[in-house]
């Protein structure tokens, strides 16, 4: 019996997870429709254009994975109270990655203070992985990329993101 019920757990365990996926999982592409309809049949335009403009044929894409994670003290009343840890992508033109490795001590530094002032701000505390959170970080990390790499950087993906509490 002592045997078993470890094994039991870990079936129960998947099984939910299971179900968990499945119960959460994105609705179909069909389904996801523009609720406003089509406006080439009568329905209205959204309201809001799209952040980055829609990447054309042109445009090719490469990512650059930084090869060491950054490391975020999180300090609350002069004591360090969690630690962030972070791996980073740069989003560069296809033509252009090693242009990355060339600059990336720049590139981390300016991410760095990026990350500092985030954190000094309270951006990782709480629920710090909540989207506006989120997106205030990656356009702040996307401004400091491109303030180091110029018009070559395109975007910033987050890849890791985890706080150990102290």
């Amino acid at each position: 019996m002592g045997k078993i019920l470890p094994i039991l757990l870990a079936l129960v365990g998947a099984g939910a997870g299971i179900g968990a996926g499945i119960l959460t999982r994105p609705p179909p592409a069909e389904e996801m429709a523009n609720p406003c309809g089509d406006p080439a049949e009568g329905g209205a335009e959204p309201a809001t254009a799209p952040e980055e403009p829609p990447e054309t044929p042109e445009t090719v894409t490469t990512f650059v994975k930084l090869n060491n994670q950054f490391i975020v003290p999180v300090l609350a009343e002069g004591r360090v109270q969690s630690l962030v840890v972070l791996s980073l992508s740069i989003e560069v033109t296809a033509e252009t990655p090693d242009a990355v490795f060339a600059r990336e001590p720049k590139l981390r530094d300016a991410f760095l203070q990026v990350l500092f002032d985030h954190a000094n701000a309270g951006g990782f505390a709480g629920n710090f992985t909540a989207g506006t959170s989120m997106t205030t970080l990656r356009r702040a990390l996307g401004e400091a990329a491109t303030q180091v790499l110029g018009p070559i950087a395109v975007g910033v993906l987050i890849e890791d993101i985890v706080r150990q509490d102290t």
